[in-house]
């Protein structure tokens, strides 16, 4: 008897050995992980496929705001809006600063004027009807401290060819007690402009970041009596490109607006200095 119930029991024994190893083996054959890869992968690639779209459209957008080299979105920004701007563009032309560094970097909303008012085309020949929309009431342009190097107003391009454009639309505000100054490397070495700074009465310059800010720098060009800061923001050249979308010009650009001496002067009541965007 016994030896009849053995092997029954014992091959009962070996088809619950291979049922356990079977269930085991069960769960890796599946590879449910597997299964799921496809899905996750068409789900990458649909949202770089929205990531593309929404480049594209924003690109696009950009696009049909630019007519006649001017970018009209520009005009329509307010200090909260330009400040973010700033921000947007360090960060895509700076991608390895740290938030500190970009915090350095920023620009404060109230530093700038609102001048989305000014409804004409900020071409070029407005530039004199834009200072005067936005300067106290009675505000001589065209006079000049008693004092060399000091001007009112500061007006920066993204190249030397423009500034160069902007200070002969700026001839109306020129005297021969205020000259327009040049403040661009365009055929004018650093020496040139710090000697004309040195010697003459200027209310009004027009240059670029770098060479500005070098000339702040040697201490000829002197900030004490700056009342407004224009940056020539609508204008973009034949390859689309404007003062904030080039690195090069930007990033000076705003080394330039948070220097100590300005930032500390942005919003205050007395001697205070404001940006305004053409």
């Amino acid at each position: 008897m016994t030896d009849t119930n053995a092997p029954k029991g014992l091959s009962a024994k070996i088809q619950n050995k291979r049922k356990r190893q079977a269930d085991e083996a069960a769960p890796q054959q599946e590879k449910p992980e597997a299964a799921g890869t496809p899905a996750e992968g068409t789900t990458k690639k649909k949202q770089k496929k929205n990531k593309n779209k929404k480049k594209q459209a924003d690109q696009d957008g950009e696009q049909s705001s630019r007519k006649d080299g001017i970018d009209e979105s520009i005009g329509k920004m307010d200090g909260r809006l330009l400040g973010d701007h700033f921000a947007q563009k360090a960060k895509r032309h700076e991608k390895e600063l740290s938030a500190v560094e970009l915090s350095d970097l920023s620009v404060p909303d109230s530093a700038f004027l609102d001048t989305s008012s000014f409804t004409s085309t900020r071409k070029l020949e407005q530039l004199p009807e834009f200072l005067k929309s936005f300067s106290p009431k009675g505000a001589d342009l065209s006079k000049a401290s008693e004092k060399n190097g000091t001007p009112h107003t500061l007006v920066i391009s993204g190249a030397a060819l423009r500034a160069a454009d902007v200070v002969r639309a700026l001839r109306s505000f020129q005297t021969k007690e205020s000259i327009v100054g040049k403040l661009f490397a365009k055929h004018i070495k650093l020496e040139e402009a710090k000697q004309f700074l040195t010697r003459a009465r200027s209310g009004i310059g027009a240059g670029t970041p770098t060479r500005v800010s070098d000339l702040i720098e040697s201490g000829t060009l002197k900030l004490d009596e700056l009342e407004r800061i224009v940056i020539d923001g609508s204008h973009i050249d034949q390859k689309q490109r404007g003062i904030f979308d080039m690195k090069e010009t930007h990033m000076p650009l705003l080394k330039l607006l948070t220097r100590p001496e300005l930032r500390d002067r942005y919003g205050a009541s007395k001697k205070g200095v404001k940006i305004l965007v053409f």
